[in-house]
């Protein structure tokens, strides 16, 4: 799938884009908004994530030029701005999708993905299982053998990246970016405290143990023993 990013700040521009390539995404950037309307109105993309806050033209009067000019690929609008105001604005303008900064990688991509599913007319994806453990992505809940697990937000969010990539390796950097997001500091611990905790509530009382640490790489879910 090809997403058209068009974002003036180079820090974030650089982790949006090294995130979705690894998760498989052709990524053209645009650092502000003429030339952003200009690939989006030459090429052809699955979708757009658009910064509100860009120069030459901001988010929102790209936004309303694309659709005065019937390009309706669905589009991710990336702001700062927080307010009910600021995101109806953004929703009213043409945007499809609202997310605020900082925001984690994991919640990026399955709003762009639900974004290409719904411009696709494909149904939304809405339980994740591996064995016998289960997450409602719309309820937030986790059952294994039928028992109801609590999860901190974190927790959760790293269970649903590892049952999204279940049977691969993956790495801390990748729980970072996908997870925490691009100001987080990796210097910190957090990641190996996480995993732990998630550790103790999906495996301690179950078997299989699905929740493994391949030591030196990183972390891997599987089902089978």
């Amino acid at each position: 799938m090809r997403i058209l990013l068009v974002e003036d700040d180079v820090k974030i521009a650089k982790f949006i884009v090294k995130g979705l390539k690894q998760v498989g995404f052709v990524v053209e950037h645009a650092t502000d908004g003429e030339d952003g309307f200009y690939m989006a109105t030459t090429l052809q993309y699955d979708a757009a994530i658009i910064d509100i806050m860009l120069p030459r033209l901001d988010g929102l009067s790209l936004i309303e030029q694309l659709r005065d000019a019937r390009i309706s690929m669905p589009v991710l609008v990336l702001s700062a701005k927080r307010s009910v105001d600021d995101r109806v604005k953004g929703l009213e303008t043409g945007g499809d999708d609202y997310l605020t900064k900082p925001f984690a990688f994991a919640e990026l991509v399955a709003r762009l993905q639900a974004l290409i599913r719904r411009s696709r007319g494909s149904p939304e994806i809405t339980t994740l299982s591996i064995g016998d453990l289960s997450i409602d992505l719309l309820t937030r809940e986790v059952t294994r053998a039928g028992e109801k697990i609590e999860l901190q937000p974190k927790e959760f969010a790293v269970l649903e990246y590892l049952m999204r990539n279940a049977g691969r390796i993956v790495s801390k950097n990748m729980l970072i970016g996908h997870v925490w997001g691009y100001d987080f500091d990796p210097g910190t611990n957090a990641v190996e405290v996480c995993i732990c905790k998630l550790r103790d509530k999906i495996d301690q009382d179950f078997e299989p143990k699905l929740l493994r640490t391949i030591r030196g790489v990183g972390y891997v879910l599987k089902g089978e023993t």
